[in-house]
């Protein structure tokens, strides 16, 4: 299980993720110098880290070397979600103190994202008893 990125890794990392193809180190510090001063070496330490680690792979290119992300933004945040939880001594309060930290958005996303996993579960409103009515509670 990955653990969570440092603030220069995942400065390093979003970039390497949005901009979705190999880069240099050269273009990651010059995007990070906009937001703050950073040496060629800092950044260049922060890459071979997330190589060292897995989170990057690097080709030759000339004398630089090109970095491409592994996995995805999403895979690395699914991941952490899972390794907290999993570390839960009661995963279903873990999961309701969640559900309620979620804004409606969230909640909308979560429910699409578990009709792409599981088709079968019943939308609210969609049970038989949802539509029953009182007499179903009898």
């Amino acid at each position: 299980m990955p653990r969570q990125l440092g603030e220069l890794e995942d400065a390093v990392m979003t970039r390497v993720w949005q901009w979705n193809r190999p880069v240099t180190v050269r273009e990651v510090l010059e995007d990070l110098q906009q937001e703050r001063s950073i040496a060629y070496t800092t950044v260049m330490t922060v890459m071979d880290n997330l190589h060292q680690k897995g989170w990057v792979r690097r080709e030759v290119e000339g004398r630089a070397y090109r970095y491409t992300a592994v996995s995805t933004r999403a895979a690395y945040s699914a991941a952490l979600m899972n390794e907290a939880w999993s570390h839960s001594d009661n995963p279903a309060a873990a999961l309701v103190a969640f559900f309620g930290m979620m804004s409606a958005e969230q909640r909308d996303a979560l429910r699409d994202a578990m009709r792409i996993v599981s088709p079968e579960v019943p939308e609210v409103g969609d049970h038989p008893a949802d539509d029953a009515g009182p007499e179903a509670e009898r």
